[in-house]
Formats: structure tokens, C-alpha cells, sequence
């Protein structure tokens, strides 16, 4: 059994489990050089050629747990028909959408818009490399989702981290069914990535903070969380969960009830671990690894030290910086592998 395995399914904390998020790409020299030829970003994701050496490169280079399909959540919407293009230095736009394009949509329209993706899986899964590892495959969430069809841009563009001004692609009532709709497709999307080799699946609610009430979470977080949850364990892998900035971490694992839970850098471990029983996974903030080996130890034994007596998958509190020199990260592997 592979050591993230044995941490979620065993509850094991005798070893160290480690992979980083966005671990495959920005940061490798090697994948900026595949990046500079291939500057469409949704193409390079469907790239069943490049996209396998793509996902193995951080392992040929760190002692990884597990390698992460090179994907991104936005393959969602383009698999519903909107489209979706990344522009250097502003990120994803998307084209407006409508609750008739994406009924539109059957599911062999959307399988051979996506079927690279799955290609690509199958791939990599028969890799001598992943001896003893797992090959994660990951979603969007449907709350994360629907903000990116509503909102056609990252929230970060519009500040809808403060006032949540979000462009209507939907009006309120069309939200729920376009929920139905994305979680229903999502659902389509994880049995495929299993069917293919993915032996774990995340899910990342990554604009989980802009909903402030109870009220809204209960709604479009924690119970669409939980159906997706619910599906995946019934393919037989375990799931993760990663709702970046939920705030009340403890309720949404009493209702989502994911496997492990993946906390961001702004969550305080040691309240987390008096409230929470199932594994834990990341936290370290991203920018620790643009400072000094000391700084790194520091800040890495913190985490491993305040979890030492609980399932911990190490990892960070969100996806690893561009700008990373990929010695810090081997410097990072090669601690965490060493602590006892």
C-alpha cells in the first residue's frame, strides 16, 4: 500500500507522506521549456503526448508520493461547451454560458471532449515511476466551478473577494440547477479519471471563502461537497477535500465527511487537530519555500511536529509559487522524509 494510503486508510503516523500541489509545471525548468512551445494552455492539457512526461517530471526529480495528472479544474466548463482560454499575466476567461448550452451537452459529447485527459491518465498510471505511489486525479468543486462559469475570470480580477460582484451569468434561481447540472458532469468526469488509474481523487473548492454565511455553505459547499464525496468513495478510492478559506473546517468534515482534508496556509494546526479526526493534509504556506533553507526547516518541523500523533499528509496550504527554486523543494522532500 502506497504511504498516502496508509495515512488516510491505515490512519498510520509513522511516516511522512509528501506531494505538492501544482507540483507538476511552473516552477521546473523543464516544463517552462514544454510551456514556451506550446502557449495554449487548454490544448496543452489535452496533449495526451506531452501531457504524461509533463505529470512525471517532478517525480523524476523529487521523491514524491504521488504524481498529479497535469490538468487544470477549468476542463469542466470546456467540456460543457464554454470556452476557456488562459492569457499570461491575467489567467482564465471564459465565454459567457447559458443553462441551454450546457443541457445541450450529452455524455459522449463531453467524454470525447475529455478523453485526452483520460488518455493521458492511463499513461501515466502504467509508468515504472508510480511503484508504490498514487496517481491522483482532481475536480473542481461545484461551488468553484459555477463562480468561474458565473463570473468568466478569476474572482481575483474583479474583487469579488470584497464585495462579491460577480458578472450574472445566472440569476439566483438558475444557480441550484447549474449546481445539478456541474456536479452531475463532475461525477462523469471522476469516474473516468478512476476508470483510468487515478487512485485518489481531490476536490478543490478553491473560492470556498467568498461564501460568508452558514446559510450559503450548508448549500453550495458542504452538501454539493458531500454528493461528489459519497460518489468517489463508491468507485473505492479515497478522496480528499480542499475548501480553501471554509472558515469552519470541523462542519464541513461532519457533512462532507471526506477521507482526509486539505487545510490552507491561513488555518491555525494546532486548533485544527483538537477538532478534527480524519487525516489532515498541507498548510505550509507557499511563499516558505522563496526564503532560506533555515527559514524552510523552521516552518516545515512546525507542521510535522504539531502532527506528529495524527495522520498528516505534508503538503502545502495552496499551489507552489512559480518563482520556487526546485533545490528549496528538494530540500523540502529530503526533511520531511528524514523526520522521525
Amino acid at each position: 500500500m502506497s504511504p498516502i494510503k496508509e495515512c488516510i486508510k491505515r490512519k498510520k503516523v509513522n511516516t511522512n507522506p509528501i506531494w505538492i500541489m501544482r507540483q507538476a509545471g511552473r516552477y521546473l525548468p523543464e516544463f517552462r521549456k514544454i510551456r514556451k512551445k506550446n502557449p495554449d494552455f487548454i490544448k496543452l492539457c489535452l496533449n495526451k503526448n506531452i501531457v504524461p512526461e509533463i505529470t512525471l517530471q517532478p517525480l523524476r526529480r523529487f521523491d514524491f508520493d504521488a504524481a498529479i495528472i497535469f490538468s487544470d479544474i477549468l476542463m469542466l466548463p470546456y467540456g460543457l461547451g464554454q470556452n476557456v482560454k488562459f492569457t499570461k499575466g491575467f489567467g482564465p476567461s471564459l465565454d459567457k454560458t447559458s443553462i441551454k448550452l450546457m443541457k445541450s451537452v450529452n455524455k459522449g459529447e463531453f467524454f470525447k471532449k475529455l478523453n485526452p485527459v483520460y488518455k493521458s491518465l492511463n499513461i501515466v498510471s502504467k509508468n515504472k515511476l508510480l511503484k508504490n505511489k498514487d496517481l491522483i486525479g482532481f475536480v473542481g468543486a461545484p461551488w468553484t466551478i459555477l463562480v468561474y462559469m458565473q463570473n468568466r475570470q478569476s474572482p481575483k480580477k474583479t474583487k469579488a473577494l470584497n464585495n462579491f460582484s460577480f458578472k450574472k451569468t445566472f440569476t439566483q434561481t438558475e444557480e441550484i440547477k447549474v449546481i445539478k447540472i456541474i456536479t452531475n458532469f463532475l461525477k462523469l468526469h471522476i469516474k473516468k479519471q478512476v476508470e483510468n488509474g487515478a487512485t485518489l481523487i481531490q476536490i478543490f473548492d478553491s473560492w470556498a471563502e467568498l461564501l460568508r454565511t452558514e446559510k450559503a455553505r450548508e448549500k453550495f459547499i458542504y452538501r454539493p461537497n458531500k454528493e461528489l464525496v459519497d460518489y468517489t468513495k463508491k468507485l473505492g478510492v479515497p478522496v480528499i477535500c480542499f475548501p480553501r478559506g471554509v472558515e469552519n473546517y470541523k462542519r464541513f468534515c461532519n457533512v462532507a465527511k471526506p477521507d482526509a482534508v486539505s487545510i490552507d496556509y491561513n488555518v491555525n494546526p494546532k486548533k485544527i487537530i483538537k477538532q478534527i479526526d480524519i487525516p489532515v493534509q498541507g498548510g505550509l504556506n507557499p511563499k516558505v519555500l522563496l526564503g532560506d533553507k533555515d527559514k524552510i526547516k523552521k516552518e516545515a518541523l512546525k507542521y510535522l511536529e504539531i502532527f506528529n500523533d495524527h495522520p498528516y499528509i505534508f503538503n502545502l496550504g495552496h499551489g507552489i509559487l512559480p518563482e520556487t527554486d526546485p533545490e528549496k523543494v528538494k530540500y523540502l522532500v529530503n526533511l520531511v522524509k528524514d523526520f522521525k
